[in-house]
């Protein structure tokens, strides 16, 4: 799958549960992601403003 095509789907994710929030390890596990991917999504769904990051390094959808 290419990149967009994972960050649609993670974005859905987020959008059908708004109070979702995870860890990169948890996020990889979730979707069967190796790391270095999984932080390439959601690093382009933080600059995009659609996630923001916790204190503690989890992600969730920004203003939710």
């Amino acid at each position: 799958m290419e990149l967009h095509q994972v960050v649609e789907r993670v974005r859905g994710e987020f959008l059908e549960m708004p109070g979702l929030r995870l860890t990169l390890p948890q996020a990889a596990r979730l979707w069967g992601l190796d790391m270095p991917s999984c932080e390439a999504v959601l690093e382009t769904l933080v600059r995009s403003a659609f996630l923001r990051r916790t204190a503690s390094g989890a992600v969730t959808r920004s203003g939710g």
